[in-house]
């Protein structure tokens, strides 16, 4: 009996020992660390194009980006990622838009975050200020390299926080801000957020839900906020509720852990950073307090350029009505806002053939 046992057991342990293996084979394989080249619209590379993989020394700490563009002469754009702090590229490459046609693209991965993690960073210095430092350095750089004047910056959701105070504050280096689910005053939104999901639940009769959420009361007690802002529950719920990252995005797994793990762009050393920077890192800093508290509506009420805000109608991550409220305030000399009826959190995912459009046919030919 004893002998059955143990060769139940060999065999068991056998088992999940090739199944790690097989596993840790995969992860190899799709793991190459190389984006994947710029493509026309049949898919075939285009001759010329770049698509690469740089690394700078950015505010005294060593900073990861990708690059790619079918024509270094084409106009250049600084992608500024949200999270904050979480690299967005496994997006990108799933649901390609074709800015790259179009625009030079930079997708920089913030300090703290993807390419740009190491266990060696101060958790202090990641703020809203140096990251704001951190993205002229990059444009900088950017302009020297393609010899341009001036060029575009987009920014989604958390690096909005701090894009829009670096183009307030350096507007002569930009030719258009662009900000894509714009955080205005975020502490407002999550009450918001909050109060939608507990009645969604609460129509639904999902006790159970009701229950979870009563254990952080925001909206009788703000010091709920920040635990709330950083609970798997809230950002569970969201993509439940077609709230989230994206509308038709229901599960957190499937939509944004497998995506991060399959994306041929980083090496499994680099995957593996960007959930150690996730988990242990970002959420442990000041970074997301501050997001929460900051008053962006006070503390930048004008733009020196011409300024475009796109949100999806069913984005409760960061409010669309709040966001457009914003620039109905903000002074600027050219300001427009775009809402795309069929996303949540993330237009240029969800519906990526008209934010091209958008991208062309309104900002690009525009300045």
């Amino acid at each position: 009996m004893k002998q059955k046992k143990s060769y139940m057991l060999l065999i068991i342990s056998s088992t999940l020992a090739l199944l790690i293996f097989s596993l840790f084979v995969f992860l190899l394989i799709v793991s190459p660390g190389k984006p994947k080249p710029v493509t026309d619209f049949n898919g075939k590379p285009v001759e010329g194009s770049f698509s690469e993989k740089v690394y700078l020394t950015i505010g005294g700490v060593r900073q990861g980006m990708f690059i790619r563009g079918k024509d270094p002469s084409n106009p250049v754009l600084l992608y500024v990622h949200g999270g904050p702090s979480f690299s967005e590229f496994f997006l990108i490459e799933k649901y390609p838009s074709g800015i790259e046609n179009y625009f030079t693209v930079c997708y920089w991965e913030q300090r703290g975050g993807g390419l740009s993690f190491s266990p060696q960073l101060s958790k202090e210095s990641l703020t809203l200020d140096q990251l704001a430092s951190d993205a002229i350095e990059v444009t900088n750089y950017l302009r020297g390299r393609f010899k341009k004047e001036k060029i575009f910056v987009m920014a989604h959701s958390g690096g909005t926080a701090f894009a829009i105070q670096a183009v307030a504050k350096y507007p002569d280096l930009f030719h258009a801000y662009i900000g894509v689910s714009q955080i205005t005053r975020q502490a407002e939104s999550e009450k918001l957020a909050y109060k939608y999901m507990t009645d969604k639940f609460s129509a639904a009769g999902n006790s159970r839900m009701v229950n979870e959420f009563k254990k952080y009361p925001v909206l009788e007690d703000d010091c709920f906020l920040l635990p709330f802002f950083n609970s798997v529950l809230r950002d569970k719920s969201m993509h439940e509720l077609g709230i989230g990252t994206m509308r038709n995005m229901k599960s957190i797994i499937k939509g944004v852990f497998y995506p991060v793990w399959t994306c041929r762009a980083y090496t499994l050393r680099e995957k593996f950073n960007i959930w150690r920077s996730k988990l242990f890192f970002i959420n442990k800093s000041r970074l997301r307090k501050q997001i929460l508290e900051s008053d962006i509506p006070s503390i930048v009420t004008r733009l020196e350029i011409p300024v475009y805000f796109i949100s999806g109608r069913h984005d409760l991550t960061v409010n669309h009505d709040l966001s457009e409220d914003y620039l109905l305030k903000l002074d600027a000399p050219k300001k427009r806002f775009y809402t795309f009826e069929n996303s949540a959190h993330s237009p240029m995912y969800e519906e990526p053939e008209k934010f091209l459009e958008l991208l062309t046919r309104d900002i690009l030919q525009e300045n």
